[in-house]
């Protein structure tokens, strides 16, 4: 294998399994890149599927119809185990799968040599040029000297096989056949490999704001009242030792009162610093809340409008909006949500929620925040989708 330069870099999701189910329901909770991949590898199947279906309706002999069919089955069995394709890094009995859909390919590739030899079957050469195809399209380029393997193959298929007319002519067309399978595949990996990629961008930047936001709070805080601690730590070691030292009792009761004026400061401005962070605007929010989720690749649609929230519920209404939005970035894979504002409450619902609910302290905190100003918090998780539903009981 050439897992120097063919390895994908997967986005394993819970999600993302080896099997196909296009159920309407779980198709929605697949994630954009899953979606592509279950795409790309029932493609492939088909059109080695389709391309099989051909041949073996041409071969019109039930042996080769036989052999045919189990290639092309190896072939399918084969792309349905990749992880390239499934999005599952280790799947269950992956490799020994592989290694017997080969062999099978291989067995169909002998057999039609023993029937050729036996000499009364017809068109028995297409059972060839359908294993030809088939290592082609599902085998051959997930292996690191695929151009050599597929040189090989086609010189000796044409050898064993043999070909009515210039032997040179048919192996350079059964190569050209299957390069052109082969670059197919290839190019289906390459964009792969750019969709999860965009996909992890995408995440990576949602992440940063959120830890960008954090470390200018850090940053304010420490600027702010970072000054005055120091002032307050050396002022306080010097009023010990004035007051260990005879005849200096006054000086340090005048140092301790200086410490006690720099506390109350601090404390103040630390005070005005959080009422500064913790003042949020209720428009702002959903505007950076429909920004941010835009960035982590989930489309937020948005119902009503912050002015139909009655006066006194918008702080509430902002800090349900950030939580619940951070929420999303952190602790699902959705690719949709939905915001609905009214008069009597809102509700905010994503897909690509996890199975377990995990930490729920930050919404326990909103739960007392909605309480002061009477309102009431409900969440739940049904079918992969998260609802937070709010209530204003006074509105």
């Amino acid at each position: 294998m050439d897992r120097r330069r063919d390895r994908t870099r997967l986005q394993v999701l819970p999600l993302g399994r080896s099997r196909v189910n296009l159920a309407p329901r779980r198709w929605r909770r697949l994630s954009d890149p899953a979606k592509y991949r279950l795409y790309t590898r029932v493609t492939l199947q088909a059109v080695l599927l389709a391309l099989g279906v051909v041949g073996v309706v041409q071969t019109g002999d039930v042996a080769a119809g036989v052999l045919s069919f189990l290639a092309l089955f190896a072939g399918v069995a084969f792309l349905q185990v990749r992880p390239e394709l499934t999005g599952i890094e280790r799947p269950v009995h992956g490799r020994r799968i592989q290694v017997a859909c080969a062999a099978a390919v291989a067995v169909a590739w002998v057999g039609g040599l023993i029937l050729i030899r036996a000499g009364d079957h017809r068109m028995v050469g297409t059972v060839g040029m359908i294993t030809v195809v088939t290592m082609a399209l599902a085998m051959l380029p997930f292996f690191r000297y695929h151009w050599i393997a597929l040189l090989a193959i086609s010189v000796a298929t044409i050898v064993g096989y043999g070909y009515d007319r210039n032997p040179l002519l048919g192996i350079a067309i059964l190569t050209a056949i299957g390069a052109f399978m082969v670059v197919t595949t290839r190019a289906s990996l390459w964009t792969l490999r750019i969709v999860d990629d965009l996909d992890n961008a995408r995440r990576t930047e949602a992440q940063l704001k959120v830890a960008e936001e954090r470390l200018r709070f850090a940053r304010d805080l420490h600027d702010v009242v970072g000054r005055s601690f120091s002032a307050i730590a050396v002022k306080s070691e010097l009023a010990s030792r004035l007051a260990r030292t005879p005849g200096n009792a006054d000086r340090a009761a005048v140092e301790m009162d200086q410490v006690k004026t720099l506390a109350v400061e601090s404390m103040e401005e630390m005070r005005s610093l959080v009422r500064s962070y913790r003042s949020i605007d209720l428009p702002v929010e959903v505007a950076g809340a429909k920004s941010l989720l835009e960035a982590a690749g989930c489309h937020l649609t948005i119902e009503g409008s912050p002015e139909a929230v009655p006066a006194q519920f918008h702080e509430a209404a902002a800090w349900v909006v950030r939580e619940g939005t951070t929420n999303i970035v952190r602790h699902s894979s959705g690719t949709t949500a939905a915001l609905t504002l009214g008069v009597t409450g809102l509700t905010l619902s994503n897909n690509g929620a996890a199975a377990s609910a995990g930490d729920r302290s930050g919404l326990a905190g909103l739960a007392e925040r909605l309480r002061a100003v009477g309102g009431t918090l409900d969440a739940d998780s049904t079918g992969g989708v998260f609802t937070l539903r709010v209530r204003w009981e006074d509105a």
